[in-house]
């Protein structure tokens, strides 16, 4: 698979004028996620997820190591350009990132900033609505959308310009139950489209729906695998004040009560097949 993101050795720290001592936000950091790839990045406040998420697109620069984007090293001044558009972000507000009065005329910010032709910033605008379903609020004044909507639109604005990679820090946050369906349903269908997905969630259901999961804590990965791999380990988890799925969780208490069920259960299904399993024995 082709490479689209490296982190090598990476390190990074916060200036803080009240110290003179800086701790290390990121401490070493070695990643590597490929080409259409969707990789969910836990982690509790204060772990480091945020700040790695921002070298991806060079919001932030490594003080130590190397982070390439599609083999550009983000410390290359004349090649930012090109790593700002490989990768986009979307944040956990969308208020911070919608700028205009009008649905369309927002998505077609990015576009008209890159001096593109009128027609493709038209069929631009109308692909980036088609592919977060918000073609039918083209016209609408944001401001009076849904949390759901208003995240749906600022992905469709980061879609717009045409990246290959998305990194989304926790753009479910601030949502209800029906808005976090609507985005991560749009997030998914991206990634099925061939967008790399890069996600920063709280959200255990979220990150079971992932090819892997990056685990981090005091600034280094713990735990890097598949939803399956990662959440298997459900003590050490717990040591780092992560929680799992619910129903991984269920089925930990079974085995804690004596019931011999699988560690590694995922959804209801799995865990309503294994419960069959055993009372047919």
């Amino acid at each position: 698979m082709k490479e689209m993101i490296n982190t090598i050795n990476v390190q990074y720290a916060y200036h803080h004028e009240d110290t003179v001592k800086q701790e290390l936000v990121l401490d070493h950091i070695n990643l590597k996620i490929n080409k259409g790839e969707f990789v969910t990045i836990l982690g509790h406040n204060g772990s480091g997820k945020s700040t790695l998420a921002k070298h991806f697109n060079a919001l932030l620069l490594p003080m130590g190591g190397t982070v390439f984007i599609k083999h550009i090293d983000t410390l290359e001044t004349d090649h930012r350009w090109d790593v700002r558009q490989a990768v986009g972000m979307v944040f956990q507000n969308p208020d911070n990132q919608i700028v205009a009065t009008i649905v369309e005329e927002d998505v077609a910010f990015g576009p008209e900033n890159l001096g593109i032709e009128p027609t493709e910033i038209r069929k631009r605008v109308d692909d980036a609505l088609a592919a977060v379903d918000m073609t039918e609020y083209k016209e609408h004044a944001p401001h009076l959308l849904s949390g759901g909507q208003k995240q749906r639109v600022a992905i469709a604005g980061v879609i717009a310009m045409k990246p290959e990679c998305i990194v989304l820090d926790e753009p479910t946050a601030m949502l209800d139950p029906e808005g976090r369906k609507e985005v991560f349903d749009a997030i998914k269908k991206l990634n099925k489209e061939g967008i790399t997905v890069v996600l920063i969630t709280h959200y255990m259901d979220e990150a079971v729906q992932s090819d892997r999961v990056v685990v981090m804590e005091e600034g280094s990965i713990i735990m890097d695998g598949t939803p399956r791999e990662v959440f298997s380990q459900i003590e050490e988890l717990k040591q780092v004040g992560l929680d799992v799925p619910q129903v991984t969780e269920l089925a930990y208490e079974l085995r804690e009560a004596g019931i011999n069920v699988r560690q590694d259960i995922l959804s209801i299904d799995e865990c309503v097949d294994e419960l069959m399993k055993l009372l047919e024995d």
